[in-house]
């Protein structure tokens, strides 16, 4: 599209969105519903275009894309009317007599930049939370999942017209043109690089933001935790989507007395999920692969980068840039200062880095950015209340990884390089809402004339005296 069609959408949206602002909610719940079956009408074609953009298993679709849409859905239609009911606050006695409540309003016209890695999710889920909050909403999709995309602008106009939902392809041109709109509320779901360039853009127009980051999600395991458990459950979190996820471990902290217990079951997990073989690993069904060929490339020189600086390879390392293959990979002796261990992998790498104490492990997640996701597998509560107080980080599972976004009712975002703002659920609602405070007076407004000039000798003791008094 070229500016001018996309500053008459906007306009349109604009007006739209003026128009839903005196609307009931029963037009939102519409057109949730309107997209919760346009998306039902399509889970095949879901499914397929995630094949055909990199391999991804259908239970990975299903789990990850599909199921967490419909969930959201639901649970705004069935709790939309309380969220948007004003909600009552108290007033201090000075203000006796008046009414004071909290009203969530729309935000206006807002723009959605959805990532690669999870493109179906990642447009749909803040989409559902900006028309639950009475929005409009553009959708600009990742420029690598064309077949996603393909099916998303067929699932868009099947729910919506386009003053209420637009959706714009393109690549990074497209967005620096979008950006140059007065949008309401941008939010973006990407690299912290150009979250950057997001902020900045926002700035112009003092639009308000959502950035939800990534960065390196540690994950600590000392010697009290559940090797079996522990490694099920990391192997499944850390390789699925190929390790694209922004909340997949990226590094794990193991205390050193287990370290060689937790490599052996690490590996026979894997292989129990993936195939024993190399062949059969890269031939398995349930891997996904690299959404292009320079992704690839990047993640072939974290390994060499590290191999470089004398780690060692446990297992994997194959890469197939052809077919955009990088096998489940884990290194161990990483040095700190190896390009796997500054940037965000996004990938099936996992650096494996030894800790004598809980402190020296506190102490390495801190002296890092603040990650998007830690993970704990311990048995000590001492050391789990330890990591939870000294650490920051967008959130945590406690012996268990990335679920805690599966959960609604939990917020789900970052913490400064890895992001501002969350949504999920209520959480989302409130995003895409501004708060806005209101202030009813009675008749015993007139009370407050003790406050108006001229501020006579008997004014001053009342004032003083309401000081003393503490209201």
């Amino acid at each position: 599209m070229v500016e001018t069609s996309l500053e008459k959408i906007f306009l349109h949206q604009k007006a739209a969105s003026l128009r839903l602002r005196k609307q009931d909610i029963s037009v939102r719940l519409e057109f949730l519903s309107h997209l919760e079956k346009a998306i039902q009408n399509n889970l095949e074609d879901i499914s397929a275009a995630l094949v055909s953009d990199f391999s991804k298993p259908k239970a990975e679709t299903l789990l990850t894309e599909i199921f967490p849409v419909m969930h959201e859905i639901r649970l705004a239609k069935r709790n939309l009317k309380s969220w948007t009911k004003p909600k009552k606050v108290k007033a201090p006695i000075t203000m006796l007599g008046t009414q004071n409540f909290v009203i969530s309003e729309p935000r206006g016209v807002c723009l959605i930049v959805g990532p690669w890695n999870y493109p179906f999710q990642l447009c749909i889920s803040p989409l559902i939370c900006a028309v639950a909050a009475g929005n409009t909403a553009f959708i600009k999709p990742s420029e690598f999942t064309p077949a996603t995309n393909k099916i998303l602008i067929k699932i868009i106009k099947e729910a919506f017209p386009e003053e209420i939902v637009a959706i714009v392809e393109g690549g990074p041109e497209t967005t620096q043109e979008l950006l140059e709109l007065p949008f309401d509320h941008i939010f973006f779901t990407g690299s912290t690089r150009v979250g950057k360039i997001i902020m900045e853009a926002a700035s112009k127009h003092l639009s308000s933001i959502t950035l939800e980051l990534g960065g390196k999600s540690p994950t600590i395991i000392d010697s009290s935790a559940n090797l079996k458990i522990a490694c099920e459950k990391l192997v499944w979190s850390k390789f699925i989507n190929a390790g694209q996820t922004c909340v997949a471990p990226d590094y794990i902290l193991v205390q050193k007395n287990i370290i060689n217990d937790f490599k052996s079951i690490f590996i026979a997990t894997l292989n129990q999920f993936y195939g024993s073989s190399d062949l059969e690993k890269k031939n398995s069904p349930d891997f996904a692969r690299i959404i292009t060929q320079k992704h690839t490339e990047r993640l072939q020189e974290l390994i060499q980068n590290a191999l470089s600086l004398n780690a060692e390879i446990i297992t994997g390392g194959e890469v197939d840039l052809q077919n955009r293959y990088v096998a489940p990979t884990v290194l161990h002796k990483v040095d700190p200062h190896a390009t796997v261990m500054q940037d965000e992998i996004f990938g099936p790498i996992l650096p494996l880095i030894e800790f004598k104490d809980i402190h020296e492990a506190i102490h390495f997640v801190n002296e890092r950015p603040k990650p998007l996701a830690l993970y704990i597998y311990s048995q000590s509560e001492s050391n789990i209340s330890a990591i939870l107080k000294e650490t920051s980080s967008g959130g945590v599972c406690v012996n268990d990884s990335i679920i805690h976004l599966a959960n609604p009712h939990l917020p789900f975002g970052g913490v400064g390089p890895s992001g501002i703002g969350s949504y999920h659920g209520v959480h989302g609602f409130r995003a895409f809402s501004h708060e806005k405070a209101v202030l009813r007076q009675s008749w015993l407004g007139i009370l407050l004339r003790v406050t108006y000039p001229p501020y006579t000798g008997l004014k001053m003791k009342i004032l003083n005296k309401l000081i003393q008094w503490k209201l």
